[in-house]
């Protein structure tokens, strides 16, 4: 290995693809196992049923940094022996998977589609009535399947002052405990890590042994079950077969009368002795020792005390950010911390820093071919610099810094389910902030923290995202000629657009969707290193690839005025132009020729028009028309060229193909809808 280069250990062998456990989520009735689902699944699951008809489940797969799992929401169980309807399914699904054995061959209600048998349980318990879940806890520990227990809603056990330590619980049962807050997605990240490593060690849980007086009693019945013949037919493992038979399952008791009639009145001969010995029925001391069991083991793993004063203002934070419905205004403030930046704080620095730049710009007013090559040089540097400077570093800092203090993952937690209706997680919310300042760095930000489907959904919808010079382009003129109501209206049309868009394009690519786990990670302060580090990652594609493009289109932009092509090009444009969208002939240029700088679209259509005041020139229907057009249109080249590198030349083109279509479409049903009020109101 070279000096200096770093290596990194990957998980032997790599839980991916075909390799991929496939790990389900049981438990009792309202211990939190759908939020905990909710927490890591997809945007867009699998519904099934186990039968043709009767209980359903939910199924997806999930990242888990590089590895993956099948994730599968199993309908609620209260207990494996003596188990209902319900949950005998949820124990042939949980054995069998849709092979089922010998003995259930010739049964009703066979698989209706594939399921196989899971790899890994994972137990939701509710830690407010630990005692209750223990006791299926117990039960799940025969099965001869990796375990791993999800130690539910501590938050509320903390607040009635009920203690649980899990590793304590986790050495009694010989199984992983993690703590958590499924709702809030705490200790999500850490639950399905360990379910990885149980899946790649095939750590199996202890069997925890009945009392001496029952071990004695049911040792007959248990050698009886031993028998080859038995494994065969049953496909169970022998101290869950042992217990059922022991407490009169019917279910197994019909099918050893179906499958081996020979061994039955021996099977009833060895319960009948085992219940001789017992002061009460073989069932009931069953079902009492299991309790007893539990309770014990509930007992020495719990304390009851007053609350803790220890990281109270953490809690209170979560308690605010995370939850289902507080966590939506937290989430709200924060957007609204983000807007503050692009529309107040950037504009005053765009007026110390860019605006000084472009007035001394105005001065220079080239004759010859060569000046005016240099002076587009000079306009698309100082294009580079009123992008950077006032938008895109304070927004990236800010939310670097949002992400580094921990503020931004409970965000993304707390958003993921409405991002889950436009196919997309919580995790690609910053980059929706980010590209009301500048579409850029929300591209990047996107190609550095998602893959897949996740990356190429969210890169089409920022498209549509109004970035700082498009939103400057409607306050500026919609605010002067059509007021806020105008205003308002097209940026609530941008959102209903990115609403369906996301939807639609959701479906499309609802093959590929794949969960995603929302660290919640501790709260920190930011370090000022690490924060100019990584807001310079987030950054340094502008300087090699933006700056390029600005220049190179400035530079063709005024060689084009310089020799007058402008002309020609809006008499090729004018069926778009003029026909469809009602606009005057001299506008195609501005309206091409606006993607390579978003920012300089308004200045071109004064200078087409002549004038700053264009309400002579074009009446209100146009100028709607026109904004609404601008807004969804190709966004820039800069951001055309990024898209090229994040999701490649086929998606990009199609991206551009789908912005002019859906800019064509909704400008011209705007354009139609208001000429149609202005016939009837006259």
């Amino acid at each position: 290995m070279n000096a200096g280069s770093a290596s990194v250990l990957l998980p032997q062998p790599l839980l991916r693809g075909r390799r991929r456990p496939r790990v389900a989520l049981v438990g009792r009735q309202l211990t939190g196992k759908s939020s905990l689902f909710l927490a890591a699944s997809s945007a867009s699951p699998q519904h099934r049923r186990l039968r043709r008809e009767g209980e359903s489940y939910d199924e997806c797969v999930v990242d888990i940094g590089l590895e993956q799992v099948s994730l599968v929401d199993l309908p609620a169980v209260d207990s494996l022996h003596s188990p209902g309807a319900r949950d005998l399914l949820v124990l042939k699904y949980l054995l069998w998977g849709d092979r089922w054995p010998p003995v259930a061959a010739h049964e009703d209600g066979q698989p209706a589609v594939a399921f196989d048998a899971p790899d890994v349980l994972i137990q939701v318990v509710d830690a407010t009535a630990l005692q209750c879940d223990l006791e299926l806890s117990l039960e799940l520990c025969l099965l001869g399947k990796p375990l791993v227990i999800a130690l539910n809603r501590v938050d509320e056990a903390r607040r009635k002052g009920v203690y649980v330590n899990a590793r304590a619980l986790a050495e009694q049962l010989g199984v992983p405990v993690v703590p958590t807050v499924a709702h809030m997605g705490i200790g999500v990240s850490d639950l399905f890590a360990a379910a990885l490593e149980v899946a790649r060690a095939q750590a199996l849980p202890r069997v925890l042994t009945p009392g001496a007086h029952l071990a004695v009693a049911l040792e007959p019945l248990r050698a009886l079950l031993a028998q080859p013949a038995v494994a065969q037919n049953f496909h169970v493992p022998l101290p869950l077969l042992c217990m059922q038979l022991a407490e009169n399952n019917d279910y197994f008791l019909q099918e050893i009368a179906c499958h081996l009639p020979q061994l039955l009145p021996q099977v009833l001969a060895a319960r009948e002795a085992a219940a001789r010995v017992l002061p009460r029925p073989l069932a009931d001391e069953l079902h009492a020792d299991r309790h007893h069991q539990a309770a014990t083991l509930f007992e020495n793993v719990s304390r009851f005390g007053g609350t803790a004063a220890a990281g109270r203002w953490q809690r209170l934070l979560d308690g605010f950010f995370l939850h289902p419905r507080w966590g939506l205004l937290g989430s709200t403030l924060v957007f609204a911390l983000v807007l503050l930046v692009v529309f107040e704080v950037s504009g005053t620095i765009d007026a110390w820093t860019a605006a000084p730049l472009v007035d001394w710009a105005q001065q220079w007013q080239p004759a010859s071919t060569a000046a005016v090559v240099g002076r587009a040089v000079v306009d698309g540097l100082i294009g580079l610099v009123a992008i950077v400077v006032p938008y895109m570093l304070p927004l990236v800092l800010l939310l670097v810094a949002l992400e580094e203090s921990g503020i931004m993952h409970r965000v993304a937690f707390v958003v993921d389910r409405g991002f889950h209706h436009i196919g997309l997680h919580g995790g690609v919310a910053a980059p929706f902030l980010v590209g009301l300042g500048c579409n850029v760095p929300a591209i990047s930000m996107v190609a550095a923290t998602s893959s897949g489907k996740e990356r190429l959904v969210a890169t089409l919808l920022l498209a549509f995202v109004p970035c700082s010079a498009r939103s400057a382009i409607i306050l500026a003129m919609g605010g002067k000629y059509l007021g806020g109501v105008g205003v308002f209206a097209i940026f609530a049309l941008t959102f209903v657009v990115l609403t369906l868009l996301g939807s639609l394009l959701a479906r499309r690519y609802a093959h590929v969707a794949v969960g995603l786990i929302q660290e919640i990670p501790p709260y920190a302060l930011p370090r000022w290193r690490p924060l100019l580090a990584r807001t310079w990652e987030r950054c340094r594609d502008i300087v090699t690839i933006v700056t390029p493009l600005l220049v190179a289109g400035s530079i063709l932009l005024a060689l084009l005025g310089h020799f007058g092509a402008d002309e020609w090009i809006n008499l090729a444009l004018s069926p778009v132009t003029h026909w469809w969208l009602g606009l005057p002939v001299l506008l195609g240029v501005p309206i091409l020729f606006g993607v390579l700088r978003k920012e300089l679209s308004l200045l071109m259509v004064y200078q087409a028009l002549g004038t700053i005041e264009i309400v002579p020139l074009l009446d209100h229907v146009q100028i709607a028309t026109f904004l609404v057009f601008i807004t969804f249109y190709i966004p820039c080249v800069s951001t055309f060229a990024l898209m090229l590198r994040t999701i490649g030349q086929r998606q990009a083109g199609f991206s551009v193909a789908l912005s002019v279509a859906v800019a064509l479409f909704i400008a011209g049903g705007v354009r139609l809808l208001l000429e149609l009020w202005r016939l009837l109101v006259g």
